[in-house]
């Protein structure tokens, strides 16, 4: 599956460039990566039901590094160019600040 073209839009506005790779959550990712961060409560429920409890620590929100304050990611899909962007701002600023923290 290809990325919408609003994303690819926003990503190019933002000189970013966008490699797709999607893929559901699979039981090895707990064991594998040291951290997994969900978009919003939902996904973050589901990752924790789907994980040990001892990999519990490595699933986070996305916006709990967000210097302007935590929350879900708005899912833009049925929104505008407008949406795009404002998940592109929330993601570039709470991805700069877990990059600080985690080199720390």
């Amino acid at each position: 599956m290809t990325p919408i073209p609003r994303t690819v839009k926003s990503a190019h506005r933002n000189n970013v460039p966008i490699f797709h790779n999607a893929r559901q959550l699979n039981s090895s990712d707990e064991e594998e990566f040291d951290l997994i961060l969900a978009m919003d409560e939902n996904n973050y429920q589901n990752i924790l039901r789907a994980t040990h409890a001892s990999n519990h620590h490595k699933v986070k929100l996305m916006r709990s590094y967000d210097p302007l304050g935590n929350g879900d990611v708005p899912d833009p899909y049925y929104g505008n160019e407008k949406d795009f962007e404002e998940v592109f701002q929330i993601l570039d600023r709470s991805i700069d600040s877990m990059l600080i923290e985690l080199s720390t």
